[in-house]
């Protein structure tokens, strides 16, 4: 492997260890509990969305990588499941279905995760498909916004490196903007270009809070609050979304995932405690070349939070 990737993975190496997670209020433990654990990687991207290899390519990689639990988490879309689900049957390693929903809370862009689902439930699809309308004419506004300041043809660009045209995102058009020389690397487009303030920012609304919920745990699944050490949230906006996510049915959180530092996953492993919420792991791995953290390097779970595989034995395929 090369590519930033494995830059992340050394970091993560040298940076966390088990003890390191599990430092909480209560009382150390001698032994990490064996269920915790398991290599799996519950969050990725395809070229269905805004990953760059095919949910083939990934489900090698994450076996070559020694995961031993994999869930394809597609934003927005469930196109990719049944081609996952035999992929990492191939590969003789266990599946679980997965997507990433944008969700609005408290004028902030939110993602669920939903595990274990049926990827074929009406409800859920439908959904989906309301939520992904909107993306092509945001698309539109943001290449308007870009041409303003000197970027021309960045819609039809970005389109370049779409699996998906409803799917068009920021990724695609950052993608763009380093090919043709605007930026040396996605992040710096992001930042110069792609946020709010920045001429080509252009704000979406998602789905609700409740709505995702609702739609992952009727299809059979689990709800999970992704990466949350990424919102700009208030402490009393933080609290108010993981009681308010539990209240419609949301079961789990994103402990140990690939934009979290060390104190980020200690943090909400006493957060997942505190709401008695179960914990997921997982990359967000995108691309071999973008990605910091690589599939299946991240450490395991702390010993005393309940994995969200324990809640979808059933759902493992």
């Amino acid at each position: 492997m090369n590519g930033r990737a494995c830059d992340g993975c050394a970091f993560w190496s040298k940076a966390l260890s088990f003890d390191a997670l599990r430092f909480c209020k209560k009382p150390r433990i001698k032994n990490v509990i064996s269920k915790n654990i398991l290599n799996a990687d519950l969050h990725c991207h395809s070229i269905v969305s805004d990953g760059t290899l095919t949910p083939e390519a990934l489900a090698e990689r994450a076996k070559l990588n020694g995961v031993e639990l994999w869930a394809l988490t597609d934003h927005d879309e469930v196109g990719g499941q049944h081609r996952a689900t035999a992929a990492a049957k191939a590969q003789g390693m266990r599946y679980l279905t997965g997507t990433e929903i944008s969700v609005t809370f408290a004028g902030e862009t939110v993602h669920i995760v939903g595990l274990g689902f049926d990827p074929d439930d009406a409800a859920l699809t439908q959904g989906l498909r309301d939520t992904r309308g909107g993306r092509r004419e945001r698309a539109m506004e943001m290449s308007d916004g870009l041409a303003k300041v000197g970027i021309q043809g960045a819609y039809e660009g970005a389109l370049k490196f779409v699996g998906n045209p409803e799917l068009i995102s920021r990724t695609h058009f950052a993608r763009f903007l380093v090919e043709s020389g605007v930026c040396k690397e996605t992040s710096e487009v992001f930042r110069k270009y792609l946020t709010e303030g920045k001429p080509g920012y252009v704000p979406h609304r998602w789905a609700s809070l409740k709505n995702a919920v609702t739609w992952i745990t009727q299809a059979h699944g689990v709800a999970v609050i992704a990466h949350p050490a990424r919102y700009k949230f208030t402490p009393n906006e933080e609290y108010a979304l993981f009681t308010e996510f539990k209240t419609h049915g949301g079961l789990a959180v994103e402990v140990v995932t690939g934009s979290h530092t060390v104190q980020e996953a200690v943090k909400y492993a006493e957060t997942a405690r505190e709401h008695g919420l179960a914990a997921s792991r997982g990359s967000d791995f995108h691309s071999p070349d973008e990605s910091r953290i690589d599939l299946g390097t991240l450490p395991f779970l702390p010993g005393e939070l309940t994995p969200v595989w324990e809640l979808l034995e059933d759902r493992i395929q």
